[in-house]
């Protein structure tokens, strides 16, 4: 049947503004435009972690620089989602030891809007797509929230 466009099945995750708003975090770390061929959920997939991958991955590591690289890209967009919904800039802050250990701070003013306890970043991943659009989306409802409920902490 020529002529016929082959339909492909699109995950309703990939929909969500937290995970479009992460894949324009990606596309803005491309400055030489070496992903412009590649398809938003190739982007996203070093984030899913199903049971046999993450099966694969030792227990007790170090976690390497392309992971902390994802989670701060992760974080990053929790930040941007919340400055669209709120008008507030939040500033990521990571403090975290070689070993993989650390926290993530979220800043809107002198307002910690989200505070993030790490360990085993090596591991850092979700199941699937679903699972990272939700936590994603968690994480940036309980920025706005406390933004709404200390706003004048927030504006300075």
């Amino acid at each position: 049947m020529s002529g016929v466009a082959e339909v492909v099945k699109v995950d309703p995750a990939a929909q969500t503004p937290f995970v479009k708003e992460l894949v324009k975090v990606w596309r803005a770390q491309d400055s030489h435009g070496h992903w412009d061929g590649k398809a938003d959920i190739d982007l996203l997939e070093p984030y899913i972690l199903d049971k046999e991958k993450r099966r694969a991955l030792p227990i007790m590591a170090d976690p390497d620089p392309d992971t902390i690289w994802r989670l701060e890209l992760f974080f990053n967009a929790v930040c941007l989602s919340i400055e669209r919904e709120t008008g507030v800039m939040i500033s990521p802050m990571l403090k975290m030891s070689h070993e993989g250990f650390g926290r993530m701070v979220l800043l809107g003013g002198r307002l910690v809007t989200v505070n993030k306890q790490l360990r085993d970043v090596h591991r850092f991943g979700f199941d699937s797509l679903a699972k990272l659009a939700e936590e994603g989306q968690k994480y940036v409802d309980a920025g706005i929230a406390m933004i709404k409920q200390f706003p004048d902490v927030a504006k300075y």
